[in-house]
């Protein structure tokens, strides 16, 4: 980010005060354009003192966190989409040996003129130029005047900051370090390139976050892809849409989209950050009938801890089934998931007969191969079926939503 912080910032929020923010800004952020709110969905967010405002290595956004503290909602969720915005556009993988400076320059008027045309706050002292920020950044590099610049904080890194954590690698998220990638913390001011399989790995992972992007919005009448990204990328062929970008959909149609909230809550000391974040509700229920073999179910168990990691804040509650029903077992994020119980004939009867009894709002998860008996009548709440490998035609469901596992 090309701000610099304020001396005068008051010290960082305990760390679960600013997740609770991210979190928050998520919420408004899918309210305002599901294409970035998508997008920010792919990025992790990591604290670190060792950066003054905000910055990516391509594919995670570091925050300082007495930075953001001190930021107004609107400027929060300006600075975290000005970083997920370079890391979609590949501003790391694609500065090549161009000078760094000139390159942040560049790549900061390309991200901030998509934000202010669309309506984002930034805070003082970015960096605009409205004749080029239609451009491409190569363009806009090459066409970036003589001479010196205003100097700007190098927000654009080749690998963590020294103090941020060590992070296992995940589907979709990168590779691990290639000999001769730089030492953490090293800038991109310092030289060097990323390694292709890395810069491959990130290439990939953007890619697949802009095109469920576009489904996303596209399912919301939202499908116009903005200027900037569709200079960059094109437009995406059409893929199938990933189950946990269609669960994203299911949570943008719940009633907390929708004016406001209850005043009633107001009694019991709830902002709208802390309702938008915890009020959602989503009942998971594993198949762990005969026809699904432990493989399988720890397969499902394993996207069953991916639904909790990238919604921290839902009320989730599990439930094995096969023609019976265990549970309900409430989940959290850092919590263990109990052991599998099961292994008998498949029947989705008792789920359904449950969730109909105890639940008022939210949305049904069942993870299965397809094959059982279904309930005579669809269930109130949205049902979202999450298909194994080789499972049951989709046109075969008698309700709900079908997405499958690749």
């Amino acid at each position: 980010m090309e701000t610099t912080p304020n001396p005068q910032a008051t010290p960082a929020s305990p760390a679960p005060a600013l997740e609770r923010r991210i979190t928050a800004s998520l919420f408004r952020l899918r309210r305002r354009s599901p294409f970035f709110a998508t997008l920010a969905l792919f990025a992790h967010y990591r604290p670190s003192l060792a950066i003054p405002t905000a910055a990516t290595d391509g594919r995670d956004v570091y925050y300082n966190p007495h930075f953001m503290a001190a930021l107004s909602d609107e400027h929060f969720d300006g600075v975290l989409l000005h970083e997920v915005l370079h890391a979609a556009l590949l501003h790391v993988t694609r500065r090549s040996h161009r000078d760094p400076e000139r390159w942040n320059i560049a790549a900061d008027i390309v991200v901030n003129g998509l934000l202010i045309e669309r309506g984002y706050s930034l805070p003082e002292g970015h960096v605009r130029n409205p004749e080029l920020e239609r451009f491409a950044v190569e363009e806009v590099y090459a066409l970036l005047p003589k001479g010196a610049q205003e100097p700007v904080v190098l927000d654009l890194l080749l690998a963590p900051p020294e103090d941020a954590e060590a992070k296992d690698v995940k589907e979709g998220q990168g590779q691990p370090e290639p000999k001769g990638k730089p030492r953490p913390g090293q800038k991109l001011a310092e030289g060097g390139a990323l390694g292709e399989a890395e810069k491959a790995a990130i290439e990939r992972h953007w890619k697949k976050a802009i095109q469920q992007a576009q489904i996303i919005a596209r399912s919301q009448g939202k499908g116009s892809l903005p200027a900037g990204l569709e200079r960059a990328f094109g437009l995406p062929e059409t893929a199938e849409l990933d189950w946990k970008a269609l669960l994203w959909r299911f949570l943008v149609r719940t009633p907390t989209d929708f004016a406001g909230y209850d005043r009633r809550h107001l009694g019991r000391g709830l902002y709208l950050e802390t309702l938008e974040g915890e009020s959602l509700k989503v009942y998971i229920a594993v198949d762990t009938s005969g026809s699904v073999d432990d493989a399988l179910v720890r397969r499902f168990l394993g996207e069953v801890q991916g639904i909790l990691q990238a919604y921290p804040h839902l009320e989730a509650r599990l439930y094995y089934a096969d023609a019976a029903l265990y549970g309900p077992y409430p989940l959290q994020p850092d919590g263990e998931i109990p052991a599998p119980q099961g292994g008998g004939g498949t029947s989705f009867v008792p789920f359904f007969e449950e969730v109909n009894r105890v639940a008022l709002e939210g949305v049904c998860v069942y993870l299965t191969d397809g094959y059982g008996d279904f309930p005579l009548q669809a269930p109130e709440l949205p049902t979202l079926w999450v298909v194994a490998p080789g499972g049951l035609d989709t046109a075969s469901f008698r309700f709900g939503e079908v997405a499958r596992l690749g």
